[in-house]
């Protein structure tokens, strides 16, 4: 029997796309309504691995799903790039005149404040996820009331779509980590990307100094996150993704880090997937 993939929201939703795209289109998947959920769908074992979204080009990083994984010690192990076309869709038969409220997730709504500007009389409200708000419409007939989603989700629960590629830009995509609680073995594919976090106190040049060895070391900075210590005030945890051709190079280089910084931590090495 396959193992389920977690996915936060249901069929038709952006993850399930990514899940069918990364895993192939008969993935099995276990549907989580928050992304708190998926982890503990990883950590109860009813799930294999997960698709979480980390960062979208418009709405930039989702700041929680960095701590998420941090957290409960999870581990990266492949990355999918998906681009992102937001569509307005409700029952058939409606204008978008008619609609006076749209429910969507909250990234989704960020990722298309600007088209709402045109409709003041169309009121925004946060929610779960973008397909379930599609099925919720379906299910009780609702009128008046739109969803953002995917063409994917207008499909399965039989919505019309009243406007195509409402996101701001157009060029919208979006990165999602696949995760799981055991490393990436590679099985003869070329990990070439990792994942890191590492601890530093706020002290002039503790971060050039650490950026200087992932220089020195000719890896390839591709993101850096920094996130406040809660328990701490001004000291901060750093995500770093750097990519790579030469894994002793690699190795080299966070053995020299892991020296300069605090609880440093390798979250993940997988394919590069951009």
């Amino acid at each position: 029997m396959k193992e389920k993939i977690a996915i936060q929201g249901v069929q038709g939703s952006f993850h399930h796309l990514v899940a069918q795209q990364y895993f192939g289109s008969e993935v099995m998947v276990e549907e989580c309504m928050s992304f708190p959920e998926v982890v503990q769908s990883l950590l109860s074992g009813q799930s294999g691995e997960a698709v979480m979204a980390i960062e979208n080009s418009i709405a930039g990083s989702i700041l929680p799903n960095y701590a998420l994984i941090d957290e409960n010690n999870l581990h990266v192990t492949g990355e999918h790039y998906m681009p992102i076309n937001m569509n307005l869709m409700a029952l058939p038969g409606q204008k978008i005149t008619d609609i006076k409220k749209v429910f969507s997730h909250p990234m989704a709504l960020l990722q298309c404040k600007e088209f709402f500007k045109d409709y003041r009389h169309i009121k925004l409200i946060e929610d779960e996820d973008t397909a379930e708000v599609a099925r919720r419409i379906s299910q009780k007939q609702s009128t008046g009331v739109a969803a953002l989603a995917s063409k994917a989700a207008a499909e399965i629960f039989g919505l019309e779509i009243l406007a195509e590629g409402v996101q701001t830009k157009k060029s919208n995509a979006t990165r999602f980590l696949i995760i799981g609680t055991q490393k990436k073995e590679s099985n003869g594919e070329i990990l070439n990307k990792a994942s890191i976090k590492f601890e530093l106190e706020s002290r002039r040049g503790s971060l050039v100094s650490v950026l200087n060895i992932i220089r020195d070391y000719d890896l390839d900075m591709t993101k850096i996150q920094s996130m406040p210590i809660i328990e701490t005030p001004w000291k901060y945890s750093f995500f770093v993704d750097v990519l790579f051709e030469d894994r002793a190079g690699f190795n080299k280089a966070i053995e020299i880090i892991e020296v300069m910084t605090e609880h440093l931590k390798i979250l993940g090495i997988y394919k590069n997937r951009l």
